[in-house]
C-alpha cells in the first residue's frame, strides 16, 4: 500500500467529516480529537481488511465493523472507508447512503441559472468539448464514493481525444504500476479507486483511445497542502515539462481542481500546477449538483432544474455568449446529474449514457453461499484485470439482525450486470474467493468504442 492512501484518508478529515450530515454537541477541540482517533482505527480496521483474500472478505470485515462501532465521529468517519470498498463492490446505492456530505445553500453559491436568465441547459457531452476548444487542459472532479460522478468523463473522452488531447491523469494512480499503458487494463496494483469498475473503465477507456495515462499521486506522506504541492510537481513533471504541447484531460476529488480559495491549509493541486506551468484549465465541477439517497442532502439548486427539466442526461447552463454557469467561483462550470433511476437494485447510470447494457444475473449459480461475488471480465484481458462490472449478490441487508442471517425460502437474489457489447468471462466466487461457476457470455450489440 503506498504512502498516499494515508494522505487521502488523513488529508480530508478537516474538508469532508465536517460537512457531513452528521450534527454533534461537542465543542471543535473533542470533535476534532475525536475524529482523529476514529481515522486511526479506521485505518487500523482497513489494514485488516487488506490482509483478507478477495473484495468480499475485505468487505465483510469493514461491513462488520460499522454494525460493532456506532459512536458518531467513528461512524463520521468510517462510513467514508466503508463507501469506498461498497463502491468496490459494486453497491452504489449504499455506498451513497454510508456518506454524504449535505449540498446546502451557501453564502458562497452564485445566482440560480433559472433565476439569473440568459441560460439555456445543453447536455454535458456535447457542451463540455465544445467549451474545451479554448484550453489545453479539462479538471473534471469526482466524489469518490458516488460513481455517478466518474460517469460522464468516462463518456467524453473520445469527444476531447477528437481535440487533440492526449493525456490523461487520475488521483490514486499508483506510480509503481509501469506496465499499464503496455497493459491496456488497470489491475488491482494500478491505484486505489480504480478497484470501482466506472473508474477502471475510465482509465481503460483512456488507454484504449490513445491517451498517455499519467500517475501522478504524492509517493511521500505528505497530507494536506504538502500533498497538493507534490501532486502538482508531478503532473508537471511528466506532463507539461515533458512535451510543451501537451493536451491534458485530469480527474481527481472534491476541491484538487478548483482554481482559487483556500484548501486544507493552503492551495489546490489545480493552482500549484498553474503557477508551475501557467497554463489555464477548464474545471468542470460534479460533486455539488448530483442526486443523494436523502434527498434533503441535495443543493436546492437540483431540485428545481429537475422539477423544471426533468433532464436525462448530465446537464450543463451556457449563456447566450457561450458562457457557462458555475455555482462557485474557482470552478468554470458546474454539471447537473438526473435523477437517479434503480434497475433490479442498481441505478441505471450505470450504462454510462447507452455505451453498456444490462446483463440479469441471478444468486441460483451461487450455490447457497452468500454473499456471492459476479464478475465480468473483458474477454481479451487477463483474470487479474479489474471487472468491467460486479456485483455482490446477498439477500442480508448491511443493518441486519442477527436473526435475519438466517434466510428461509426467500429464493435467489437476482441483479444485473452493466456491460458494453463484447465477450466476457463471467465468474460466481464465495467470501473465500473460492469459484463456485464461470461462463462464456456475449452481449450482443454495437461494438463501437465511445
Amino acid at each position: 500500500m503506498q504512502a498516499s492512501r494515508t494522505g487521502l484518508t488523513l488529508g480530508y478529515i478537516s474538508f469532508l467529516a465536517l460537512l457531513s450530515t452528521t450534527s454533534h454537541a461537542q465543542l471543535p477541540g473533542q470533535w476534532r480529537s475525536q475524529q482523529l482517533e476514529a481515522s486511526r482505527k479506521s485505518e487500523l480496521i482497513m489494514r485488516e481488511a487488506e490482509t483478507r483474500k478477495g473484495l468480499l472478505a475485505q468487505y465483510q470485515v469493514m461491513r462488520y465493523a460499522h454494525v460493532r462501532y456506532n459512536d458518531t465521529a467513528f461512524r463520521v468517519i468510517f462510513g467514508q472507508y466503508l463507501s469506498w470498498y461498497q463502491t468496490f463492490i459494486g453497491d452504489y446505492t449504499d455506498a451513497s447512503a454510508s456518506f454524504s456530505i449535505k449540498q446546502g445553500l451557501t453564502t458562497e453559491d452564485h445566482s440560480s441559472p433559472l433565476a439569473e436568465g440568459g441560460f439555456s441547459a445543453k447536455p454535458a457531452l456535447q457542451a463540455i468539448p465544445e467549451l474545451a476548444k479554448n484550453y489545453r487542459a479539462v479538471f473534471f472532479n469526482e466524489a469518490h464514493n458516488v460513481p455517478m460522478t466518474r460517469t460522464l468523463t468516462v463518456q467524453v473522452l473520445s469527444e476531447l481525444r477528437k481535440e487533440g488531447f492526449n493525456y490523461f491523469a487520475a488521483e490514486t494512480l499508483y506510480q509503481t504500476d509501469t506496465r499499464l499503458q503496455g497493459r491496456g487494463y488497470p489491475i488491482k496494483e494500478s491505484g486505489f479507486y480504480t478497484e470501482e469498475p466506472i473508474c477502471a473503465e475510465m482509465v481503460r477507456t483512456a488507454l484504449k483511445l490513445g491517451f498517455k495515462v499519467v500517475a501522478y499521486e504524492a509517493t511521500s506522506d505528505a497530507t494536506g497542502d504538502a500533498r497538493e504541492r507534490e501532486q502538482a510537481n508531478n503532473v508537471y513533471q511528466e506532463v507539461f515539462k515533458k512535451d510543451p504541447n501537451a493536451k491534458l484531460v485530469l480527474d481527481a476529488g472534491y476541491a484538487h481542481i478548483q482554481k482559487s480559495g483556500g484548501f486544507l491549509g493552503g492551495s489546490s493541486m489545480a493552482e500549484y500546477l498553474h503557477k508551475l506551468s501557467g497554463i489555464d484549465a477548464l474545471t468542470v465541477e460534479q460533486t455539488m449538483l448530483f442526486p443523494h439517497e436523502d434527498s434533503h442532502d441535495d443543493h436546492p439548486y437540483l431540485s428545481e432544474v429537475i422539477r423544471k427539466f426533468n433532464p436525462q442526461v448530465p446537464t450543463v447552463f451556457i449563456d447566450g455568449t457561450g458562457k457557462p454557469w458555475t455555482l462557485r467561483s474557482g470552478y468554470d462550470v458546474s454539471v447537473f446529474f438526473p435523477a437517479q433511476k434503480l434497475d433490479r437494485g442498481r441505478p441505471t447510470w450505470a450504462d454510462l449514457g447507452g455505451l453498456r447494457k444490462p446483463y440479469p444475473v441471478s444468486g441460483d449459480r451461487c450455490k447457497e453461499s452468500y454473499p456471492c461475488m459476479v464478475e465480468a471480465r473483458y474477454f481479451d484481458e487477463g483474470m487479474d484485470a479489474i471487472p468491467a462490472d460486479l456485483i455482490a449478490l446477498d439477500p442480508i441487508p448491511l443493518s441486519a439482525t442477527q436473526e435475519e442471517h438466517i434466510r428461509f425460502h426467500q429464493g435467489a437474489p437476482i441483479s444485473e450486470l452493466y456491460l458494453r457489447p463484447g465477450k466476457y468471462k463471467l465468474t460466481y466466487t464465495d467470501q473465500r474467493a473460492q469459484l463456485l461457476f464461470e461462463q462464456e457470455v456475449t452481449v450482443a450489440g454495437d461494438t463501437a468504442t465511445r
